[in-house]
């Protein structure tokens, strides 16, 4: 398989390199051990999403050339299933998971089934509640679409799925919403997907959620925070990424996405998180 390597980030950036720091960089290379990154790393393409809107193609296809094997996809720019697929295809992309809002997935479901199928997806995330939609009523709601999605969902080969904020571990009516969605959905049918950043701005260690839920958290957003609480690449802040990575077994990982919600500038940005994720022990 596709393996994001310390070796593959040092050779790509010695053709940004001039002078002295291509020398090193190429130095650097050749003792880099095969144990080190993670395979088939993942992007989830909302970081992307001005590029995206604005050259679809050249967009997935330049992700693709950074060393990128994998995408999540947050929209599909008016491209027809068949079309977004093609140019997967063309770049060896793989899209094992897409977000779609809780409104589709309660009214569309047959649809994002059919959908996610002919791209060749896994996955379908309910990625955001809104404001209105954060009280115990909703969160039952939600648990019941979970549920009944999953169903649906398994049949086809697919796995429904729920991606979290921070609010979700804020206590409401004696509960904490996000305990409450993992206790109450089957996990024969429904999936987490564990974004790093707003666990940890939330102040919340995700170790013991991996240990009371071994198994659930199949996926992981990857994305850093500094001290005082903004976003950023990784590597730029103060997550322990490698202790959660050692841990990703007992979660039951299988993909890992890196994304930054409001970059400044979006290539950059994933060209550093990568470089950064080659450098740690997995």
């Amino acid at each position: 398989m596709k393996k994001l390597n310390r070796r593959k980030f040092l050779e790509g950036s010695v053709s940004l390199a001039t002078g002295f720091y291509g020398a090193s960089l190429i130095s650097a290379a050749e003792g880099v051990s095969e144990n080190w990154g993670i395979e088939r790393l993942g992007l989830q393409l909302y970081t992307m999403r001005k590029e995206m809107d604005s050259d679809f193609e050249g967009t997935l296809a330049r992700i693709a050339e950074l060393g990128y094997s994998e995408v999540e996809f947050a929209g599909y720019f008016d491209r027809l299933p068949n079309e977004v697929r093609k140019v997967l295809d063309t770049n060896g992309l793989i899209s094992p998971a897409a977000h779609i809002p809780w409104q589709s997935v309660r009214d569309n479901l047959d649809f994002e089934i059919e959908r996610a199928l002919v791209l060749g997806q896994k996955n379908i995330v309910i990625p955001y509640l809104g404001p209105n939609e954060r009280t115990e009523s909703h969160y039952k709601q939600l648990i019941e679409t979970l549920n009944f999605a999953g169903e649906s969902c398994k049949k086809a080969g697919v796995r429904i799925g729920y991606h979290n904020h921070d609010f979700e571990f804020q206590p409401i009516a004696g509960m904490v919403p996000y305990d409450l969605i993992l206790d109450e959905t089957e996990d024969s049918l429904v999936d987490f997907e564990l974004d790093l950043y707003w666990i940890a701005h939330a102040g919340i260690d995700p170790i013991p959620y991996f240990e009371k839920y071994p198994g659930r958290f199949t996926m992981l957003h990857l994305k850093d925070r500094t001290s005082d609480g903004e976003m950023a690449a990784i590597g730029s802040g103060e997550i322990n990424f490698e202790s959660i990575f050692s841990r990703a077994e007992l979660a039951g990982v299988r993909h890992y996405f890196v994304e930054h919600d409001n970059p400044t500038n979006a290539f950059a940005s994933i060209r550093k998180s990568y470089g950064a994720l080659s450098t740690m022990r997995i």
